[in-house]
């Protein structure tokens, strides 16, 4: 049977709602590693700069380590109970850790407790991501018609890059009304507590939905899962799809978004030394630049299929991330160790450009795979099987790309050798995908 929906108000306002919430979540998820090279003068020693810089970043990477706990925990919940209830829990739940991050006490407050906390509170938003994606995306598929699923859905996937670009403003707003100094001591804990006001409004929107129309049939016809973690896990064929979803797909998609958004801002701030406001600036503005395409490669992955989309954003990243990253370095003059440096105008013209370049390798491997994930895997199980592989391949694969690459930059010298990861799991999922991954564009994802 061929899902329609019937009525387009309706699905602007499950894509909006469903959109919103999710920006907010990953505005939450996303502020920390804006803020990692302010937050770790205040939650580690001061004694090695570099290797608190080192231990903000782990300490960030454990956020996306658990995420795939998160995407059982709430993807269980969400096949048993339902999507929306789930996705209004996951939205409290990483509120309410953000808010708490921003009145932590600091290392010469509270000594080793102050970095404990820190994690157990970043492992809260991880756990509360791992079971956001997966609700924002099912729901939305599950209201859109099959024909146009690649499009609607990609309206998810801007969020992720919204988020980003909305803690980036953020952040650069109350950096420059309070001061630097203020900021460095005190306005950073700013963008944490505005999350309490986003976080009330986006809980209201999402309230006012209504569940999920084919989860409600599925539910009423009595197909519903009563154990689909064992469904999902131990049934082989969706167990190799769960594989495959991984390593064909979402693994070299989490990667090239981390390279193309996080470690490009790294790269900047670290190790070319570029002035804080210019740095965020130049990433914020390709950002912009480049969100439309999200759904643009959504619309065409609808025409000609996902697959094809995503794995040509894999080989590009791979074969053209050396030489941006060379180009970006030639832009930026040689300065002295620790040395703020200020481009010109063109340089900074033509590292917007640079950066901009690596987010379209994003918007290509991430605006079809919503669609993608949730035409794998059937009904009963979709939340569970979906979110899995996805946070895996964002979390763990994708989610230490900048701790990777900036550590073995610090280990070597070598500043492009930190590039070797997140080209090796493109390559990799390129050839996976491109081999043995099913392509399943349009499928009616309420026959299952």
């Amino acid at each position: 049977m061929t899902h329609r929906l019937e009525s387009p108000r309706n699905l602007r306002q499950v894509i909006l709602a469903s959109s919103v919430g999710t920006i907010i979540e990953w505005y939450d998820f996303y502020i920390f590693g804006a803020l990692a090279s302010v937050i770790s003068a205040h939650f580690f020693p001061k004694e090695n700069p570099t290797a608190a810089f080192l231990a903000t970043l782990a300490t960030f990477a454990t956020g996306f380590v658990v995420r795939p706990f998160g995407a059982i925990v709430f993807g269980r919940f969400g096949d048993l109970v339902g999507r929306k209830v789930t996705f209004l829990v996951t939205l409290l739940i990483m509120g309410g850790s953000t808010v708490a991050i921003g009145l932590l006490p600091s290392f010469e407050q509270a000594g080793v407790l102050a970095p404990l906390l820190l994690v157990l509170l970043r492992l809260l938003q991880g756990l509360a991501l791992g079971g956001e994606y997966g609700g924002a995306a099912t729901y939305v598929a599950e209201h859109s018609p099959d024909d146009r699923r690649g499009f609607f859905t990609s309206f998810i996937q801007t969020t992720a890059t919204i988020g980003l670009l909305v803690s980036i403003a953020v952040i650069l707003v109350v950096r420059m009304l309070v001061g630097e100094a203020a900021f460095a001591d005190w306005g950073w804990r700013i963008p944490f507590l505005i999350s309490f006001f986003l976080v009330i409004v986006s809980y209201y929107i999402r309230l006012r939905l209504e569940e999920s129309p084919v989860f409600m049939r599925m539910k009423s016809e009595g197909k519903a899962s009563r154990q689909p973690l064992r469904e999902a896990f131990g049934n082989r064929r969706n167990l190799k799809l769960m594989m495959l979803a991984l390593f064909g797909a979402t693994a070299g998609q989490g990667c090239v978004w981390y390279t193309g958004q996080f470690y490009a801002l790294t790269f900047l701030q670290k190790t070319l030394n570029v002035e804080f406001i210019t740095s965020n600036l130049i990433v914020g503005a390709a950002l912009i630049l480049a969100t439309p395409l999200f759904l643009y490669f959504g619309h065409l992955s609808d025409k000609i299929g996902r697959k094809k989309i995503m794995i040509a954003g894999c080989l590009l990243a791979a074969f053209l991330y050396v030489p941006i990253y060379h180009a970006m370095r030639a832009l930026v003059p040689v300065s002295a160790a620790g040395a703020v440096v200020n481009p010109s105008v063109f340089a900074t013209t033509m590292l917007i450009v640079l950066v901009f370049v690596q987010v379209v390798f994003v918007t290509m491997v991430y605006g079809p795979i919503a669609a993608f994930l949730v035409e794998l895997f059937p009904t009963r199980i979709r939340y569970t099987s979906m979110s899995f592989p996805y946070h895996i391949g964002n979390g763990v694969f994708g989610g230490l790309t900048p701790f990777i690459a900036t550590a073995v930059v610090a280990a070597t010298g070598n500043l492009y050798l930190g590039l070797v990861y997140p080209i090796g799991v493109a390559l990799t999922t390129a050839i996976i995908g491109g081999l043995y991954v099913p392509e399943r564009t349009g499928h009616p994802i309420d026959a299952d």
